[in-house]
């Protein structure tokens, strides 16, 4: 029996766990305000807000529903564009209204919902933080200038709020209705269903496994890890950092301990995905896809991290990532086994680490090849180094042979100069639909640069390294 609220309406139903969120929405309960697309986390029509009460707080964040199973709302308030209408627009709307951003409207119940969840979650207003919001909501007819002249006029409205009283403020100034007080007290009245075991199928967020089968997972009885509490803890313990295999990649943007020693992790990570599907995606789904070009996997090969294993019917163990792919698509993921965290320990003292990307779009989109690195220097000298590389192998590839030959050499361009060579030696990349095998060769080297022009800025630039490559 599946339990939520929906708006201002308690859901408490025997509903298939697997059907999407999406579907719930406008074929069971009719409210055709939230729209049906692209049906892969794309477009952004389909979003709505998921709130989840976490102590005395209720956190909203956005979602597309089109990718969500409507199992992972259990417990939560699903908030459509029906659920903030009022005796009029709300400023939002009006604001939208204003600077002549709605012309076909189909996308924007999306874009009202995306930035309703902006204003309810965020703590420091600006204007790159609200355009970021609503990155993953894609509008064809306006050309977007409207939208952001939108944004403005909201911020010089919003900027007033009382960040110490905001649901009562928001209510007062008709941004939320005010139903939106009592939602906190019919969450706490809903007790999640005791798990007794796991089976499968297993479905995290649902954003892979729903673009991929989504006739299969309709028809599913999963069981949904998303809101399992043995799997969504961020645990640190001096520089280890333990991350539930069920965490949302959102989960690790907003993490403090994790921005303090991976500087640049949210600029890395906005590099995947759109906000509604960040806060949607597992941590252990990305990797048990196993896509060759998976960012997360790229990511922690780079971290050194260790994956735990937990058996249903055996002891658990733990094994390297850089061990757990075996070949295309494979892992060494058992029958009877899903992923528990993920695991690293960031080296003491000063190190520095980078993420690079190229694709079509450089946002909200999937890599022709990815890159991460980890250097470690020590009197000039590299004395701890982890690579990869996506889209070069049939697995998401750490680059073992190129690490070793750079260990102990002077930082310099003839080290760079080698290790390229290494590089391009150790990888096997093959023409598809995302570039030919030569282009790839191509994107690994200048994505191995890359990582020596952002991380030594005072030392390299890319003039310097092409020039070396050719003398």
């Amino acid at each position: 029996m599946l339990e939520f609220i929906l708006n201002g309406k308690k859901i408490c139903a025997d509903i298939p766990l697997g059907l999407t969120l999406l579907d719930f929405i406008r074929k069971e309960e009719r409210l055709k305000g939230t729209k049906s697309a692209c049906r892969e986390g794309d477009c952004g029509s389909c979003t709505v807000l998921m709130g989840t009460l976490c102590g005395v707080n209720i956190s909203y964040k956005s979602v597309t529903s089109c990718i969500t199973p409507v199992g992972n709302a259990q417990g939560k308030h699903v908030v459509t564009v029906e659920g903030i209408n009022l005796s009029g627009t709300s400023p939002i709307q009006q604001a939208l209204i204003d600077a002549a951003a709605v012309q076909c409207g189909y996308c924007t119940p999306g874009i009202v919902m995306s930035l309703t969840g902006y204003i309810i979650s965020q703590n420091h207003y600006s204007f790159e933080s609200a355009k970021e919001a609503i990155a993953g909501n894609i509008c064809r007819c306006t050309g977007y200038k409207s939208i952001e002249k939108a944004i403005a006029l909201i911020l010089e409205k919003i900027n007033q709020v009382d960040k110490n009283n905001r649901l009562t403020w928001l209510v007062d100034n008709n941004y939320l209705p005010k139903y939106f007080e009592g939602i906190k007290m019919q969450l706490e009245s809903i007790k999640n269903p005791e798990v007794k075991k796991i089976f499968k199928p297993i479905i995290g967020g649902g954003t892979d496994l729903y673009v991929q089968k989504p006739e299969e997972m309709f028809k599913a009885d999963p069981f949904l890890v998303s809101d399992f509490p043995l799997l969504n803890k961020i645990e640190r313990d001096g520089d280890k950092f333990t991350l539930g295999a069920a965490c949302k990649i959102s989960d690790l943007m907003h993490h403090q301990g994790l921005e303090e020693r991976l500087l640049h992790i949210k600029k890395h990570l906005r590099l995947i995905a759109s906000e509604p599907v960040r806060n949607l995606a597992t941590l252990a789904g990305n990797l048990v896809n196993a896509s060759p070009i998976g960012d997360l996997s790229i990511m922690f090969l780079a971290l050194d991290a260790t994956v735990e294993l937990l058996s249903i019917t055996n002891e658990p163990r733990t094994l390297k990532l850089s061990h757990f792919f075996i070949d295309y698509k494979k892992t060494e993921l058992a029958e009877n086994e899903i992923i528990k965290n993920i695991s690293f320990v960031l080296p003491a003292g000063e190190f520095h680490f980078n993420f690079e990307k190229v694709s079509k779009r450089k946002y909200l989109d999937i890599a022709s090849v990815n890159s991460s690195i980890l250097i470690q220097l020590e009197n000039e000298k590299i004395s701890n180094v982890h690579l990869s590389m996506g889209g070069v192998a049939p697995i998401p590839l750490y680059l073992a042979e190129t690490c070793r030959w750079m260990l102990g050499k002077d930082l310099n361009i003839l080290m760079i100069k080698g290790a390229a060579k290494i590089i391009n030696d150790e990888i096997a990349p093959i023409s598809d639909v995302r570039g030919s095998a030569d282009y790839k060769r191509l994107l690994a080297r200048q994505l191995f640069y890359a990582h020596f022009i952002e991380l030594f800025p005072e030392k390299f630039d890319l003039e310097k390294l092409l020039i070396a490559e050719y003398s």
